[in-house]
Order: structure tokens, then sequence, then C-alpha cells
């Protein structure tokens, strides 16, 4: 991880405006989540090593189901969580159907239009998945050529970065992840683009998968927890329970633990 393009590129992104606030920002989440006695997260159930679900268990695990528990725990609330997905995240956030969301929301300016993000708390580059068998893609350096297909998933962050950098390629977006890598497994497409974490767990179990990466830093995104624009007491609340978890190792502790310590952010 290059520490130096990281700390630019978090500070480019939080100096992108933010929207004015929204009509339930004015009702206080704060206030609502002491009063409820629990605090709505929404999350993305599909994101490995930050806010799974096993399929089998229906267990949740990853590093930001682990901070939303540490964030009940010192609002001295219960957690419930939503399930919501990138597709959905501007719409779930703004119609108020969870308090924040937190599963490592990459920090973009179609999204910063229309949410407010706490200080981010992780950062990670793109990353292409080939199948073995793919003769075309054997190098980075392969992906951006006439002839081949790049899949990503609707709403990911993926999504405008590869629209805006690929120049020869075919961008093809689907609908969800299952589906961008059924497109690579069967040869439709040459590769998906996805970040650290999602790599991570995919690789252990995808035998037909191989990771390509950049050569060098190719995009960093930093993620970070989003809400409803305005609502100051909120924010400052999250804002501050970020500083906390960074300060008294408790992030750190739970990203070695979900092996994303590589990309906790400054």
């Amino acid at each position: 991880m290059h520490r130096v393009s990281l700390t630019l590129t978090l500070a480019m992104c939080l100096a992108l405006p933010v929207q004015a606030a929204g009509p339930q920002a004015a009702h206080g989440h704060l206030e609502r989540v002491m009063a409820d006695k629990t605090v709505r997260v929404c999350i993305w159930p599909d994101y490995y090593g930050i806010s799974y679900r096993n399929p089998k268990t229906q267990v949740l695990s990853g590093i930001d189901i682990d901070m939303a528990k540490a964030l009940g725990k010192d609002l001295g609330v219960s957690v419930t969580f939503v399930d919501s997905s990138f597709a959905r995240l501007v719409a779930d956030i703004t119609s108020d159907r969870c308090d924040v969301a937190m599963f490592a929301v990459g920090i973009t300016p179609q999204r910063k239009a229309k949410l407010r993000f706490t200080t981010p708390h992780l950062a990670s580059d793109i990353y292409a998945i080939a199948s073995k068998t793919n003769r075309r893609i054997k190098h980075w350096s392969d992906i951006d050529k006439p002839g081949s297909v790049v899949a990503v998933a609707r709403g990911t962050l993926h999504e405008p970065v590869m629209r805006s950098k690929l120049k020869a390629a075919k961008l093809l977006v689907l609908d969800t992840p299952f589906a961008r890598e059924q497109e690579v497994q069967s040869g439709r497409a040459d590769v998906f683009m996805t970040d650290y974490p999602y790599i991570q767990r995919f690789l252990e179990n995808a035998q037909w998968a191989r990771l390509i990466s950049p050569p060098s830093t190719y995009h960093i995104t930093p993620y970070a927890y989003a809400m409803q624009p305005g609502d100051d007491e909120w924010h400052a609340r999250l804002e501050r329970f970020v500083s906390d978890i960074k300060r008294d190792g408790r992030l750190m502790s739970a990203a070695k633990r979900h092996k994303l310590d590589p990309i906790v952010a400054p």
C-alpha cells in the first residue's frame, strides 16, 4: 500500500462538497437511536471480510459487523442490521431505512453529492479477477485492449471508475456481483473488477479464479460510514466513534482478524 498516494487520495475525496441536509436529518438520528435503544445499520451481506452473511449458518461476520457491534456498545444500545447493497445505498439512506451504512462504502463524487461520510477507516486499490483458463489476460496491461470484456457490478464504485479509465476494452455492467463472476467463469467476460477485501475470501473458495494486481497504484478509494446529509450531532458522534476505534486499537484488531490490516486508513 502506497501511504503517500493513499493520504493524497483521502484528502481529495474529503474535500468534495457535501449536499445540504435532507428532510430526514432534521429529526435527529442520535435522539431516535437513544430513545429506541437500537441503531439501525445498513449492510451488504455479500461483502467478504466486511459484512458477510454465511449462507449456511446465517451468521454475520466481517470488520464492519464487528465495528457496528462496537458502535452499539459505545452507545449502550442494540444493533439492528438492515440488508442493503451498493445499488440501493443512496435510496436506503435517504429514505431513512437505517441510521448509518457500515459496509466499507467507497467515497466517490457521485455518492458524496447525496450522502455524508465519516473520516475513512479503510482504503483499497482496484484488482482484477480472471479465470485460470483465460489466455487473453495474463497481465494488468492486457486488460484494456480491443476485444477484452471487463465486468463490474452495477452501483459499485468500480462502475464509474472503469467507465472513465477503459479506452479500448468493453465494459459490461451487471446487476449483481455473482453475475459478474459467472460471466468471467463462463468465458463471456475476461475479468471482473473488485477490491482488496472481496478478493480475500473469494480466492479461497473459487478454484477457477486468478488474481491480477496492478503493477502500481491504479485507483485508491477511501471507505467510510455513510449517513444522510445534515444532522451534525449524529455525524459528530460517528466521527468520535471512528476516532476512538482508531486510537484504542479496536479497528486494527478487527482488521487483523479479518486479514484487512494492509488497508486500514491512516
